[in-house]
């Protein structure tokens, strides 16, 4: 536990920075999972509009350095790639 004031104050804002990480990292996954459901789906629509909302969430989260910058490009490129991939399939 921590002695000096300095270092009590140092927990309690890691606490509360380390939940809203959680928060930020566990929502990125949620919209990683719609797009993907919707892709399984073969809903073209339905995949896109859930890629925006991943998309956004990932570069908000790595603006914030929740995740790191190219792990967000990442997602969101093996997204657009299955994306891509299905609407290539349906025509």
């Amino acid at each position: 536990m921590p002695n000096t004031a300095s270092a009590k104050k140092r927990l309690r804002q890691d606490v509360l920075k380390r939940d809203r990480n959680r928060v930020a990292k566990s929502q990125i996954k949620t919209e990683i999972r719609k797009v993907l459901a919707a892709v399984e789906a073969g809903d073209l629509a339905a995949a896109r509009e859930a890629f925006r909302g991943a998309a956004k969430r990932a570069d908000r989260a790595a603006a914030h350095r929740v995740i790191h910058p190219n792990r967000a490009a990442r997602l969101k490129s093996r997204l657009s790639a299955r994306i891509k991939n299905l609407a290539q399939a349906a025509t």
